[in-house]
C-alpha cells in the first residue's frame, strides 16, 4: 500500500486505476479494506489533506473515484462514510455526505415501509398541501431510521457493558474464594 501511494504521489501510475477499487460492504474483505486504508493514508501524509481533496473533488477523475465514494445506493455510500471517518480521513467524504442529505428521501425510507409509513401518511395527511406532506413523512422516516439506529447502538453497548460486568463480578467472585 505504502508502494502504491508512493506511485500516486509522484505520478508515477494514473490516478484513473483507483476506478478498480469498489468499496462497500459486499466487494471488500477486511484485508482489502485494511490495503485501502492504509494507501489513503499514505497519500494523505504525502499529498496533504487539502491537496488530497482537491484531488479527489477533481471532475476529470470523478469517474476514477466513483467506486471508492459511491454515490448511487445509500447504503455503499454510508459504508463509504464509515470507513473513511473511522480512519481518520473523514473530511474526504464531505461531498458524499452532502450527497446522501440531498438524495431523495424516498429512496432512504423503502426499507423502512413496515407500520412506521402507514403512521407517518396518517399523520401528515392533515398538512394542507401534497408536497409538504410527502417531504414531511420522508423526512421524518429518515430521522426515525437515524433514531432506530441510536436505539440498536445503545441497546448493543448496554449488552456489551452488562456482560463486561458481569466478567467482572465473576472474577472478584472466584477471586474472593481463593
Amino acid at each position: 500500500a505504502k508502494f502504491f501511494a508512493h506511485l500516486f504521489f509522484t505520478d508515477a501510475i494514473g490516478w484513473e486505476v483507483m476506478g478498480v477499487i469498489k468499496l462497500n460492504e459486499d466487494d471488500t474483505t477486511s484485508s482489502s479494506r485494511i490495503f485501502i486504508k492504509l494507501l489513503w493514508q499514505e497519500l494523505a501524509e504525502y499529498i496533504g489533506m487539502t491537496k488530497l481533496i482537491a484531488r479527489v473533488r477533481d471532475p476529470t477523475l470523478q469517474e476514477a473515484f466513483d467506486g471508492l465514494f459511491p454515490r448511487d445506493n445509500p447504503r455503499d455510500t454510508r459504508f463509504a462514510i464509515n470507513f473513511f471517518t473511522s480512519i481518520g480521513l473523514g473530511g474526504l467524504t464531505e461531498d458524499l455526505r452532502g450527497h446522501l442529505k440531498s438524495a431523495p428521501k424516498v429512496a432512504a425510507a423503502l426499507p423502512n415501509m413496515g407500520k412506521k409509513s402507514r403512521k407517518k401518511s396518517v399523520s401528515s395527511s392533515s398538512s394542507s398541501s401534497s408536497d409538504s406532506s410527502s417531504s414531511d413523512s420522508s423526512s421524518d422516516s429518515s430521522s426515525d431510521s437515524e433514531s432506530e439506529d441510536e436505539k440498536k447502538k445503545r441497546e448493543r453497548r448496554k449488552k456489551r457493558d452488562s456482560r463486561r460486568r458481569s466478567r467482572s463480578t465473576s472474577r472478584r467472585s472466584r477471586g474472593g474464594r481463593r
